[in-house]
């Protein structure tokens, strides 16, 4: 990420659902076809976003953030407050073209604030298990391994992460 960059990271709402789909939607499909997870294997995937489930997300209180540049939106995120102390991190999504950049990072550091400012203590994270690459990268941001576990109705192992808030 240059300087030059003018970075926002805010809040979104109901009438972002349509640019938030499309963000994730657009940002799993290199997930997707690494992993070969289609609609018919891995329907709940976050590649087969769409705006119905953003919005019904919004519903159920999960709170959406985007990441703009140069006028432009070009990643979000989602937190999900599970209990008082606990929060997942959800839809981490970057455009490919401008990955490799810091913006993630920039989306994770964004995230752990507000889920401070949410009260809670510990930010869960539940990622692709063969996605080592995936994995590393969010332990060198501070995150760490708990578990794994197989769902029935997924083609892939789920590696749950947490970091905990100080």
């Amino acid at each position: 990420m240059s300087n030059n960059d003018s970075i926002i990271f805010k809040q979104a709402f109901y009438d972002d659902a349509k640019v938030l789909a499309f963000i994730i939607q657009t940002s799993f499909q290199t997930v997707a076809s690494r992993f070969n997870l289609t609609l018919e294997n891995a329907p709940t995937h976050p590649s087969n976003c769409t705006i119905d489930w953003i919005l019904s997300a919004f519903d159920k209180g999960i709170k959406f953030y985007l990441l703009t540049t140069e006028n432009s939106s070009i990643g979000c995120i989602a937190l999900e407050l599970a209990n008082k102390k606990t929060c997942y991190l959800e839809r981490l999504s970057v455009l490919p073209q401008y990955r490799l950049r810091g913006y993630g990072s920039h989306l994770i550091e964004g995230s752990l604030t507000r889920a401070r400012e949410m009260g809670v203590k510990r930010v869960e994270i539940g990622i692709i298990a063969e996605d080592t690459i995936l994995t590393e990268w969010y332990k060198k941001r501070g995150f760490i391994f708990k578990s794994t576990k197989k769902f029935d109705h997924l083609p892939f192992t789920v590696a749950f992460l947490y970091y905990n808030l100080r």
